[in-house]
Parts: structure tokens; sequence; C-alpha cells
């Protein structure tokens, strides 16, 4: 028992955390675009950190529930609808078997997410459920979701009384600027003072032109020096700010390659890029440098953030669970 999607909507895909430890062979990371709103949303429905949930964009798809269950929609606003009646984001929602889940077109932000308590029985392909797209593996069959795909749970015995008071502030992803930190490197040094100057100091407009792949963006030209904007291939992270010889900004994202050989000029942290992933055109983005250590120490405080809040729902579902045991 499951979901049926009535309708598959935008490059509507299974993901997770990611696939981890395969970029030596050539396969990509993968793995959800935002995982600020993947993290919540699993919390929110009792799921563990790395389940698998349902990521779509621009137009959300039309689920059909054959079973009943709990789910949490996190990410962008998408008008998400249950037999035509608007329910909440950020918060965890019974469904019955027999419901429709509409999701509309994206008002704000770019990626939406559902997660469903305890999660998609999909296969699990080196180490993830994440839908690779070039490489047709992960996911359900290695592909985007179409109209009329099943997926079955894998298991629904969570009820809301455990998650009643499951819900959080939804974001607000409206603004016109956004500010992402940046550590320098690791080929700054292919580029002038003037040019260093410009990427910090200007601002640059989101393009059309982003996926899951890479987000291009275009402003100033960020000029190079007489080292030239090629390198001999290596390893690219997820927020690595690629600058080809065009002197316009790209930021690889969850699907980029494993390799790249033009020069980077940054890294936005990693705390910055779930606020990267949901920004679209014509939003302009602003670049601020902090040091590794810098970095590191803004890393930990998300971490104990939301390890707190972790805490918080777990001691509500256990008093809930001991207090209708002392009823009894």
């Amino acid at each position: 028992m499951g979901i049926v999607f009535n309708k598959g909507g935008i490059f509507t895909t299974v993901q997770d955390y990611g696939r981890m430890g395969y970029q030596n062979l050539g396969f990509h990371v993968c793995g959800v675009m935002d995982r600020h709103a993947y993290w919540v949303a699993n919390l929110l429905v009792d799921n563990t950190d790395r389940e698998a949930v349902i990521e779509f964009t621009i137009c959300g798809p039309t689920l059909y529930f054959t079973s009943d269950t709990v789910i949490c929609i996190t990410g962008g606003d998408f008008d998400p609808k249950i037999n035509g009646e608007k329910i909440p984001m950020y918060t965890a929602v019974a469904v019955h078997k027999g419901d429709e889940l509409e999701m509309g077109f994206c008002k704000t932000g770019t990626w939406g997410y559902i997660a469903f308590a305890g999660g998609l029985d999909v296969p699990v392909v080196m180490g993830s459920r994440s839908t690779d797209i070039k490489c047709k593996l992960g996911g359900y069959k290695g592909r985007p979701i179409k109209d009329g795909d099943e997926i079955e749970f894998v298991s629904s015995v969570k009820t809301l009384p455990l998650m009643k008071e499951r819900k959080l502030e939804t974001p607000d992803y409206g603004e016109e600027t956004v500010e992402l930190r940046v550590t320098m490197g690791p080929q700054d040094d292919h580029f002038t003072k003037e040019g260093l100057n410009t990427f910090l100091l200007s601002e640059y407009t989101v393009t059309s032109q982003c996926d899951r792949m890479g987000y291009r963006l275009e402003g100033p030209v960020i000029e190079h020096n007489e080292l030239g904007a090629d390198i001999i291939s290596d390893g690219i992270a997820k927020g690595a700010i690629q600058v080809p010889s065009s002197g316009q900004p790209i930021i690889m994202m969850s699907d980029r390659q494993t390799l790249g050989g033009y020069t980077k000029i940054a890294n936005v942290i990693s705390v910055d890029i779930p606020k990267l992933a949901q920004c679209k055109y014509p939003q302009k983005i602003r670049f601020t440098k902090v040091s590794i250590e810098e970095a590191q120490r803004i890393y930990i405080m998300e971490r104990e953030r939301m390890t707190l809040l972790n805490e918080r729902f777990i001691k509500k579902s256990l008093r809930h669970r001991l207090f209708n045991h002392w009823k009894k």
C-alpha cells in the first residue's frame, strides 16, 4: 500500500541524502537539492534523517493514497491541497486511504519535498535510494516519476497522535537579494585582484538556466589572470563556484559531474546551500567571504541547533507514549 501518481509533476524524483563514496568511480552524489527542507520533512513525520522523500520543482505532482499515513511537505510553497482543501506546510498531516494530494505551481522557492511516515519502498543502490538520472539508477526505475507510477510505503504504522505538535515555521524564500557565505579557492589564484573584488562586491542574477546539475548566474565579468580559466580536471564539491572564460559564475549542485576543468573561485558554505537551492530567476545573489574556521563554526552551530530540535520532538513523542501507557 502506498501512493499512485495521478500526475507526475515536473522533474519529480525519489531522493535522499545522496550516494556517498563512489565519486572516484564516476558516480554522481545526487540527493536532495535542499538538505534542510529534506531533514525537517523527515523529522516531522518521525523518520530517520536519511529516509527517501519525493522531490519536485516548478509544478508538483498529484498523489492518490492507497493506505493511511502521515506526511509532511516542506521547501517551496506549491499550494498543497488534500481533496481540494488547503493544508499547512512544515506540519505533520494525517492522510487517509482514498485521499488525493494535489501540488500546484511553485509560488515561492524552487524545490518541494514530501516525506511519508515510515518511508518509501524503493531499492537501495550503492547505499542510497536517490535517483541518478544520468546513470539511470536508484529511485524509481532510475528516472523521473511519470503519470500512473506507483510506490509502496515501507510501513505506515505511525499515527498522528505521536506527531500532534510536530510543526515548524515555514521559511520565507521571497528575498529579493540572497547573501551566500563562501570560502575562497581552490583556484582563486587564477583571478586578478580586480576579478576577486568584482566577485565579492557585485550582485549576480540567478538565470533561468538552473537545474539539479548547476545554477548559472549573470553579472559583472570576473577577470582571470595569465593562468587562465582552464585547469587540469579535479574534484567538484556541491556549492563549488566555477568561472569559465566567459567570467560568469556557475554554482555546482547535487547532480554535478565528479570532475571539472574550469577554475573554481570559491565554495558556498554547506549551511547556505539550501538557501541557494531555493533561489530562482530573477533573484539576486551577493557573496560574502568567510574563513574555513568561520565556516566550520557556522556548521557546528547549525548541527547543534538541529540536534536540539530533534531532541525536542523525540521527547514529545515519548511523553505521549508514556501518558497513554499509564492511562491503561
